[in-house]
């Protein structure tokens, strides 16, 4: 009968023991109840508690990902796309995690989901296309500013894919090109109005210098002497014509084929 009592009493010590020691990781936290009132954290490593009069509730502060699922978009051009996206955050205040929302976890992601269609709603779907790390920006200062009642931290927010109708892929290749033969022209157009004033530049000097002149005639003579079925005509200077006496002279010269 003693031996009975004993081992009762050895069995009643290690449930104490079970329900008054806990064990928690580093990346673990303990919110701890006494009598239902919230009485503080605790955590990492060994935690004592009064049972029946203590309760903890253990919150993960590591890191987590929330794969925000496609969201139905007009953008601010009346473009109908989908977009996903995947936010990271973690737990920074875990009392705040347990008594200020009922599941942290989902309220972040109901939360994520309209953020993500009322940011990307507002901008056409070029910027989408282009600027998705501004957006992404966007998105994450706003949800970090709404969840910071509920010690979550959103670290960072990335949109995974833009989604577009087949029609509007075609439209946009369309578009690019439109804009390709744009630049085009531009440039052409560029080219073009630095070749004449190129060109007024070359005139003012061969104007202003008798021996650029000269050498100008040089050198379209050259080009034209590769023809041999040309008939050239070559104006003296005036001061050779004026020692004659003869207002102009002109000698022709035919070359044989």
């Amino acid at each position: 009968m003693q031996y009975g009592i004993i081992a009762f009493l050895a069995l009643l010590t290690l449930i104490f023991l079970a329900a008054a020691i806990r064990i928690l990781r580093e990346y673990e936290r303990g919110v701890v109840y006494t009598l239902g009132r919230y009485t503080g954290i605790k955590g990492p490593g060994l935690i004592i508690l009064i049972p029946f009069v203590q309760q903890m509730i253990i919150v993960d502060t590591r890191v987590r990902t929330i794969d925000v699922p496609s969201q139905d978009i007009i953008s601010h051009d009346n473009v109908s796309v989908k977009v996903n996206a995947v936010i990271y955050f973690r737990v920074v205040a875990p009392q705040n995690a347990i008594n200020e929302v009922a599941d942290f976890m989902r309220a972040t992601s109901e939360l994520s989901q309209t953020t993500l269609r009322a940011v990307l709603g507002k901008h056409d779907l070029d910027e989408m296309l282009s600027n998705r790390d501004k957006l992404s920006a966007d998105v994450r200062e706003i949800l970090d500013t709404q969840t910071d009642a509920w010690g979550i931290k959103v670290s960072n927010v990335e949109i995974k894919h833009v989604d577009i109708d087949v029609s509007m892929i075609r439209a946009i290749a369309k578009q690019a090109e439109a804009e390709r033969e744009r630049r085009a022209k531009i440039i052409h157009a560029e080219g073009e109005a630095q070749a004449a004033k190129k060109l007024v530049e070359a005139s003012v000097t061969l104007a202003e210098e008798s021996g650029a002149m000269q050498l100008r005639y040089l050198n379209a003579f050259q080009t034209i002497a590769n023809d041999k079925t040309q008939t050239i005509i070559l104006p003296l200077p005036m001061d050779i014509l004026k020692k004659f006496g003869m207002d102009e002279i002109a000698v022709t010269k035919k070359k044989s084929a």
